[in-house]
């Protein structure tokens, strides 16, 4: 069933519940050094600004441990969304209690308070419900939660708190996360082809099944690859393997085949001897990487096999690394993956800290459709689990 939209809420003069993703990376200095998620949050922000509503912005900010870390105060972004809305915002420096309550109360419409680190009570990952009920407390029975990248989690701020208020929708960006992550494995315009790199399968093996059931062509590359090759009896040197999935590659190979699906795997590498930044990187064939070498990216004619795949597309999902971006005698893969799929023209939705920071690099964030902003959750949502923050949510009709 569809979710409540912060459209469908009544917010004049009601105090309103907003749970976004604040969680910024910060420098020695406390300041923020990419406010992309801050800055995500900007248009439910201002439509709840424009409708009156008394806005309560909550967020978690690193892994404090469940006690206070002036190092993960959320006072820097409190700052720094004033200087975006072009307004004070308020700041109280905890996020419960008789004083925060207060605070609440004392809000205009139009205005906007935002409470320190939920992550600074421990009550908040334990998703405790006095904790929940004690956030609850500080709007009028109103909730929007707009940070689908910990939406994957059940805690007070996400999941709890939503058994104690009247209504709970979801905010711009979580609408438009699940509106392209659902159309990606439920609606796909076609061809549909979905490219999967990073390190390990383990860490997409539910996403690898899900997507078997829906996609055209899956390219797969990064370390995980090599595990599928070992388990196809192909020598992959010192190459990063997980020796205890090499049945289940099979096995999900044996599936993509079952399904018709083309699965391809990489055919030419980048080699070196270590996965350092002044290692000499030369190309090798399929079957010649030699037993004291790694592969740390995929090769040119791999590249130009991709490429000419995710060309014709209509729908391109891409997540994971081709090689070590990090290190740039092994970032040309993982590159011009990136430059493909913004040529495309495709509906393109891509998510993973390492493939939108490729994105950034090739210069072609701006020409993707969606860019995820949420990793684990993303990958759990393709994966076919529910997410325990979309699911509290208030049905349409409910």
């Amino acid at each position: 069933m569809p979710k409540r939209s912060i459209r469908d809420l009544k917010l004049t003069g009601q105090r309103v519940f907003i749970r976004v993703d604040f969680n910024v990376p910060l420098d020695e200095r406390s300041r923020i050094t990419d406010d992309t998620r801050i800055r995500e949050s900007l248009p439910t922000i201002q439509y709840a600004i424009r409708q009156g509503a008394r806005v309560v912005l909550a967020s978690h900010l690193g892994r404090p441990k469940g006690k206070p870390d002036p190092k993960m105060s959320l006072r820097p972004a409190a700052v720094h969304l004033g200087e975006l809305l072009g307004r004070g915002v308020g700041f109280v420096e905890d996020c419960v209690g008789e004083k925060t309550e207060r605070e609440s109360r004392a809000l205009q419409n139009g205005e906007v308070l935002l409470l320190e680190n939920l992550r600074f009570h421990s009550e908040e990952e334990k998703n405790d419900p006095a904790f929940a009920r004690a956030l609850a407390a500080l709007c009028d029975g109103i909730y929007v939660n707009d940070a689908f990248g910990s939406a994957h989690r059940a805690h007070a701020s996400t999941e709890g708190i939503t058994h104690f208020v009247q209504q709970a929708a979801a905010g711009f960006l979580m609408e438009k996360e699940l509106t392209y992550l659902t159309k990606a494995i439920a609606n796909p315009d076609r061809p549909y082809v979905a490219v999967l790199g990073g390190a390990k399968v383990s860490d997409k093996i539910e996403v690898v099944a899900n997507l078997l059931r829906v996609v055209d062509t899956l390219l797969i590359g990064g370390g995980m690859a090599y595990t599928f090759l070992k388990a196809k009896g192909i020598p992959v040197g010192k190459s990063l393997v997980e020796d205890d999935k090499l049945a289940l590659a099979r096995e999900l190979l044996a599936q993509a085949e079952q399904r018709r699906v083309r699965a391809l795997l990489p055919t030419d590498h980048v080699v070196a001897e270590r996965a350092e930044a002044d290692a000499r990187g030369h190309v090798v064939e399929l079957k010649g990487i030699p037993d004291d070498q790694m592969a740390l990216d995929i090769g040119p004619a791999t590249c130009a096999a991709y490429e000419a795949e995710i060309k014709p597309a209509k729908t391109v999902l891409w997540n994971g690394p081709m090689g070590v971006l990090e290190l740039d005698p092994f970032a040309a893969g993982t590159l011009a993956i990136a430059r493909a799929i913004a040529a495309s023209g495709a509906t393109s939705i891509v998510g993973g800290g390492d493939s939108v920071a490729a994105l950034r690099k090739a210069g072609v964030a701006d020409r993707i459709t969606h860019i995820s902003t949420g990793g684990g959750a993303s990958l759990e949502f393709l994966g076919g689990r529910k997410l325990p923050g979309v699911e509290a949510l208030t049905e349409v009709g409910g």
